[in-house]
C-alpha cells in the first residue's frame, strides 16, 4: 500500500453470507438465467467496472432498453434473494499513518469480516458449516492469504479463539475470476 490512488481513498472487502441451498435456487440460477437470457450464455462475468462503462460484453447496455431491463433484473435477483452482508471499510490514508504502509489491508479486512461472520453465526438458529470462497488475486497475492487464514486458523484472533474458528470454518478456497463464480460476483 505504498501509491494510494486518489480516485480509490478507501479500501472495500466484501462478504456475502447465504446457506448454501438458498445460493444455489436463488443466487446462482437466478444470475446464470439473467445472463443466459441477454447474451444467450452463461458464461459472462459480472464485474462492476466492466458494467458501469459498458465495456466488453457490456457494450449491449448502449442500448437504454437492454441496460433497463439488466438492471431491473439484476435488482430482482438480488433484492429477492436471501442472504447477509459484511463488509469492511478502510481509509488508506489514515490507515498508513497509523499502522504503517506495510500491513496488509486485504489481509486485516478479511480477519475483521471473519471475527464478525463467527459472532453473526453465533446468534443464528440452524447455521451449518462455514466455506469461505475468496477471489484469487495472484500467486505471490493467494499465498500471503492462505498463509494469513492458516495463522488465525490455528491461533486465532484477537476477538475469536481458534476453537471457534475450527468448528465453524470447513474449507477456504480461491476461484478466479475466470471460473464465473456468481457467488464472488454478487460480493
Amino acid at each position: 500500500m505504498t501509491n494510494i490512488d486518489p480516485g480509490f481513498p478507501v479500501f472495500v472487502l466484501c462478504s456475502i453470507l447465504c446457506k448454501k441451498d438458498d445460493f444455489s435456487a436463488q443466487i446462482d440460477t437466478g444470475f446464470d438465467q439473467l445472463k443466459s437470457d441477454l447474451w444467450g450464455t452463461n458464461n459472462v462475468h459480472f464485474h462492476s467496472r466492466d458494467i458501469r462503462k459498458c465495456e466488453k460484453e457490456f457494450q449491449i447496455l448502449f442500448d437504454l432498453d437492454i441496460k433497463r431491463q439488466f438492471y431491473e433484473r439484476l435488482n430482482d435477483c438480488i433484492s429477492s434473494s436471501d442472504y447477509t452482508i459484511i463488509a469492511s471499510g478502510i481509509k488508506k490514508k489514515d490507515y498508513a499513518k497509523r499502522y504503517g504502509v506495510l500491513n496488509d489491508v486485504y489481509s486485516i479486512s478479511l480477519t475483521f469480516i471473519i471475527e464478525r461472520t463467527i459472532f453473526y453465526l453465533d446468534d443464528q438458529d440452524d447455521v451449518g458449516d462455514l466455506y469461505i470462497l475468496a477471489e484469487a488475486r495472484g500467486k505471490e497475492e493467494d499465498k500471503l492469504l492462505r498463509d494469513h487464514m492458516r495463522k488465525i486458523y490455528n491461533r486465532g484472533t484477537f476477538y475469536v479463539n481458534n476453537q471457534r474458528l475450527r468448528e465453524r470454518i470447513k474449507s477456504f478456497k480461491f476461484y478466479k475470476k475466470t471460473d464465473n463464480h456468481n457467488g464472488l460476483q454478487l460480493a
